[in-house]
């Protein structure tokens, strides 16, 4: 039921718009990192909640509603940041060989604010009107009516945020540790299975991936282990098979992994998709139709609630249709002199109705995961595999495949950008209907939310390309030309150019993304039957998710999932479950958000030194940085795990009446 704050109280303020846009910035930089580093992002309404209320509860007038808009604001860091997966494949491709700065400002802009108006007549068929729980959106929403409504809740919101602080020292300490060449930052290993065989194991020591293991929990930590087994235990072996030799092994495990691996991976991917847009197109289609019955009553002299007025949809509709002028100025401008100069309205005018139907299209499906698993957890890079393939696919009924190499990566290009331009609408939707959620949960305005949302588009767009141009300088990608040692995996931007290659190029196995959609189909099946005869699930987003992602970015995910697991059973012991629960999940954030901004730092350090490795101090071998590596990674995690348990079980303890002073003692 959501809380009905009195309508005097304080919401769209210019101290909270400052302190969101101050958030943004941060966190949209640490994204950055984290996405290119390991593919994955982090929701960041939960942390920007606890934040924005240490620093509000400074001033008497700080309210649940203006805590709620910083929150918002930031919010937007957990989702255009994810623009990484599509951006860095025109440096890949060698089309670009930097960041152009208002360009890239740009096309994150006009898709982040596409986004935030087709989820607006969402908000009726899939936060009202639905039963999705919303974990993420729920979570926020429980922090902030603490923190607003009791004084135990001040004193929780201060050891959240000491959790957080805590959880981020570990993370960037044991990040330090690793650039000072004192541990190792991975370990893996390939190997030869008999004699006609191959496959390998190896994880990256990234205190990150505990933490996004805990935030996704149990049943998708399951599922992607499923996909890595599915990957490594059955398809390496397979497909190492018909290779001609096995020498090396390293590099024969590495280019059938990138080659033919992922790209099954891609085709699991896209059926889950598509199959997530097939449940929910009826409750769309009812809520888009609430929408204009809620707007035809507004004009009738209607007057709604404060919780139930949207963006007007008149608003809504004319920004969609204007935002198709920039969208098309930049289509042009991107296209140059290229083939699309060859047939400009067919293909650009093209372009933009595919980014409309589409853009609506993965409006529903992100906004729908969202509800579902939460915004971090929502897999947009699925959908973005799907966007490259439906406009690779258009260009090709145009120009053709194959032909002058010089020809199909001018294509291949076009196709990344427009890509690019629909996966910001993706992220944006992804996130807007979770803050939508919270926001409902605490009485506030959802068209003052929807404005919010625009805010930190815009505030997100500004900071993305240095950002992005900072890492390109300090490490590079891998594969792309002049890439360094330590280049960045930037795994789904490398995917989805290889897929647009692959179509425009007319050389794309699509046997491989058939078996992908065979397992695809299969796990949705079984999900499906799981789902009907017990509690269990097996997303196949995840299943998907395991398969084509390198096994060093994901191994540690399931393990997190697996700590996260024991700490929730732990804390249902204890005599405020929901708040010791609440302390894992802003330690498991701290984990990710300190090795995240020491990334960030570090890049800078190496842009200034121009050295790959200016803090190492000492070359130490594996046979003793991993051992190190290992312990001193158990221990870091081991620690704040136990530390937060304890402190949250004491502070619950505390707080009970009815809690005798000899069961206080125990926790100490």
């Amino acid at each position: 039921m959501s809380t009905a704050p009195a309508p005097h109280l304080r919401e769209l303020t210019l101290r909270g718009i400052v302190l969101g846009a101050i958030i943004t910035v941060l966190f949209t930089a640490a994204n950055v990192y984290l996405g290119l580093k390991v593919g994955l992002t982090f929701a960041t309404s939960i942390p920007a909640a606890v934040i924005s209320m240490a620093i509000l509860r400074l001033f008497k007038t700080g309210t649940i509603l203006e805590n709620n808009i910083v929150q918002t604001i930031a919010s937007a860091a957990g989702t255009l940041a994810a623009i990484i997966f599509v951006l860095p494949g025109l440096v890949l491709v060698g089309w670009w060989t930097g960041f152009p700065y208002w360009i890239t400002a740009a096309v994150c802009a006009v898709g982040g604010i596409l986004g935030v108006m087709f989820s607006v007549p969402l908000r009726r068929a899939l936060v009202t009107g639905s039963d999705l729980p919303y974990p993420e959106g729920v979570a926020a929403a429980e922090v902030l009516k603490v923190g607003a409504e009791s004084r135990e809740g001040g004193e929780e919101n201060m050891r959240g945020l000491r959790v957080i602080l805590i959880g981020s020292l570990v993370s960037a300490g044991f990040a330090l540790l690793t650039q000072l060449r004192l541990v190792a930052a991975e370990a893996a290993k390939n190997f030869k299975i008999g004699t006609g065989a191959a496959s390998g194991v190896s994880t990256s020591f990234s205190m990150a991936l505990i933490g996004v293991g805990h935030l996704v929990g149990l049943t998708v930590g399951v599922a992607m282990a499923i996909g890595m087994v599915i990957a490594w235990g059955v398809l390496m072996p397979i497909l190492t098979s018909y290779q001609p030799t096995l020498d090396p092994v390293d590099t024969v495990v590495g280019t059938v992994f990138r080659s033919e691996v992922r790209f099954i991976g891609a085709g699991t991917i896209g059926v889950a998709a598509i199959w997530t847009l097939l449940k929910i197109l009826g409750p769309i289609i009812g809520g888009i139709r609430s929408a204009m019955v809620a707007a035809r009553a507004r004009q009738g002299g209607a007057v709604l609630e404060l919780t139930e007025r949207d963006l007007p949809i008149g608003i809504v509709g004319g920004t969609v249709l204007f935002s198709l002028i920039p969208i098309a100025w930049l289509l042009w401008d991107f296209a140059g002199g290229g083939p699309v100069a060859e047939h400009p309205w067919l293909v650009i005018g093209g372009t933009l109705a595919y980014v409309l139907v589409i853009g609506v299209v993965i409006a529903a499906v992100c906004g729908y995961m969202a509800g579902l698993i939460g915004a971090s957890n929502s897999p947009v890079s699925g959908v973005g595999i799907l966007a490259v393939i439906g406009a690779s696919l258009l260009l090709a009924m145009v120009f053709g495949h194959g032909g002058d190499p010089a020809r199909v990566d001018a294509l291949v290009a076009y196709a990344l950008f427009t890509t690019a331009i629909v996966f910001s609408i993706a992220t944006i939707s992804n996130d807007n209907l979770q803050d939508l959620k919270t926001g409902q949960l605490v009485g506030a305005t959802p068209w003052k939310q929807q404005f919010a949302l625009i805010l930190g588009v815009i505030f997100g767009s500004l900071i993305i390309p240095p950002v992005l141009d900072l890492l390109n300088v300090a490490f590079g990608f891998q594969g792309a030309p002049n890439a360094g040692p330590n280049a960045l995996a930037a795994p789904q931007a490398s995917l989805i150019s290889a897929l647009a290659k692959g179509v425009l190029g007319g050389d794309i196995d699509w046997g491989l993304i058939g078996i992908g959609a065979g397992i695809g189909v299969a796990v949705v099946v079984i999900d499906e039957l799981l789902g009907k005869s017990t509690r269990h699930r097996l997303p196949p987003l995840a299943v998907g998710m395991g398969i084509y992602l390198p096994m060093a970015l994901t191994l540690l995910i399931p393990v997190g999932a697996l700590i996260g697991h024991w700490y929730e059973k732990q804390a249902a012991k204890s005599r405020n479950p929901e708040f010791v629960s609440r302390m894992g999940v802003l330690a498991a954030t701290g984990l990710i958000v300190g090795e995240s901004l020491f990334g960030v730092t570090f890049a800078g350090i190496v842009a200034a030194t121009g050295s790959d490795a200016p803090l190492a101090i000492a070359e130490l071998g594996e046979g003793l940085t991993i051992p190190l590596a290992i312990v001193a990674f158990a221990g870091g995690v081991a620690l704040l795990y136990r530390t937060t348990l304890r402190s949250g079980q004491q502070a619950a303890a505390v707080s009970s009446p009815e809690t005798p002073a000899e069961d206080v003692a125990t926790y100490r």
